[in-house]
């Protein structure tokens, strides 16, 4: 495809510059035509750019360009970057351990992972990175941007901060191999199984599995009261991963469907017969870094009232994307449709409500427009019938003399946890009593 491209452009540069009247009539109608237009740029650009630069430089930055003018999430990726995305959906990868994307030429983190040097950091989702070793973001792609905090492991990079409702910050991180470890879990209070889901790599729905069978057995399949899945500050992944892990807790039904421009490339997944929990109560915590995959199980949980979702509105990434290698150059990655939970509703731009709205951290509560979601995000996609949503939630707000006991309180407190403990146990106390009541 690029060697085509190229050869159309190398032809053009024998051809004499298109006249006002033709570019006229060329930017309304042949797109084919139109090709002169970017013949002449590219000419212009090679032969008179006060510094030297290759054809493909600017052909690549030409596609990306085009790319990335349609959605966030379109881009061109390069040899290095198409290397780095394979290794990342197999779990290991080197860098600082974040999901990030460009608005407003500024880079905004989506969600920091679990244990890596952004999340040692306290690193959070909605986050501005407007410097990276005092140099200004403003005026880079994403992926040059990203390249610029990759490096060798153990150096270290400087990042100027923007968080809302506080003065810029610099924080300094060491860069480090990243190997995500895709699910924990744990007993908590005896009898309810923990599992916090970090991200869907390729081992993600047997993990899972395995943590729902170690927990059944060691707590006992009588005493066992059900399970907390959670699911913040989880960016996403592997499509086939999330549907594997929604399809672990459901009997039957749709699970999410994917609609395209063409009506014949839609698909539905469904799930197969098995619960492998049979039954127990499910409790999905969810917050504004749970995007994607994340958003894609959450949705199909709620709409077959199998789980109560716990938390605050999810990130609101339901589009997908399909990477196109082009061997040789890299690939290009475009957004190809749009995910929709089984009840029809479209995530893209408007996320996943929770069932129970539980703020991060219960200090001072008001009303706000919520800030930061994939509908502020420039040029993203709206949902069904072009739709953006604001979502009005409740956040927290700190004073300055509280921040310091605030931030000790929550390393030992995680209220959304606590309230979602309660709720299963609630629930499960409400089952119980259930046959006696029909008795």
């Amino acid at each position: 495809m690029l060697k085509k491209l190229t050869l159309i452009i190398l032809c053009m540069l024998s051809l004499t510059k298109p006249t006002s009247a033709a570019l006229e009539k060329t930017a309304k109608d042949d797109p084919y035509l139109l090709l002169e237009l970017f013949g002449a740029a590219f000419q212009t650009a090679r032969s008179e750019y006060v510094d030297e630069t290759s054809d493909r430089k600017l052909i690549e930055a030409a596609i990306n360009g085009m790319l990335s003018s349609l959605d966030p999430h379109s881009s061109f990726l390069d040899d290095d970057t198409y290397r780095d995305m394979q290794i990342q959906t197999k779990g290991e990868f080197g860098g600082l351990g974040m999901e990030v994307t460009m608005e407003n030429g500024m880079l905004r983190i989506i969600s920091p992972l679990d244990d890596t040097p952004a999340f040692k950091a306290k690193l959070q989702p909605g986050d501005i990175i407007t410097h990276i070793d005092d140099d200004a973001i403003v005026g880079l792609t994403l992926n040059e941007a990203v390249e610029k905090m990759r490096g060798k492991p153990k150096t270290k990079v400087k990042l100027t901060i923007r968080r809302k409702n506080q003065e810029p910050f610099d924080v300094t991180l060491t860069r480090d191999i990243i190997k995500i470890e895709t699910v924990k879990y744990e007993v908590k209070n005896e009898d309810i199984g923990y599992i916090r889901v970090i991200t869907f790599s390729d081992t993600t729905t047997q993990n899972v599995q395995k943590a729902i069978k170690e927990m059944t057995a060691s707590i006992g399949k009588d005493k066992i009261r059900g399970f907390i899945i959670d699911l913040r500050n989880n960016p996403g992944g592997l499509l086939d991963q999330a549907i594997g892990v929604a399809d672990t807790f459901l009997e039957e039904g749709e699970i999410v469907s994917t609609r395209a421009k063409n009506p014949e490339e839609t698909t539905r997944e469904v799930a197969t017969p098995g619960d492998l929990t049979n039954g127990l109560p499910l409790v999905v915590l969810i917050n504004e870094g749970s995007a994607s995959a994340s958003e894609i199980v959450a949705g199909a949980l709620q709409d077959h009232r199998r789980a109560v979702l716990v938390g605050t509105p999810s990130f609101g990434k339901g589009s997908v994307q399909s990477v196109k290698p082009i061997p040789g150059y890299g690939a290009l990655k475009i957004t190809t449709a749009r995910y929709y939970t089984p009840s029809g509703r479209s995530i893209q731009a408007k996320g996943i409500e929770p069932d129970v709205l539980i703020p991060r951290a219960e200090i001072k509560e008001e009303p706000i427009i919520v800030g930061y979601s994939e509908s502020n995000l420039p040029k993203a996609l709206g949902s069904k019938n072009g739709e953006k949503n604001q979502k009005e939630t409740t956040h927290s707000e700190k004073n300055t003399d509280e921040k310091e006991n605030d931030e000790k309180t929550e390393e030992k407190t995680d209220y959304q946890l606590d309230r979602a403990l309660d709720i299963l146990k609630s629930i499960s106390i409400y089952r119980q009593q259930e046959p006696k009541e029909k008795k």
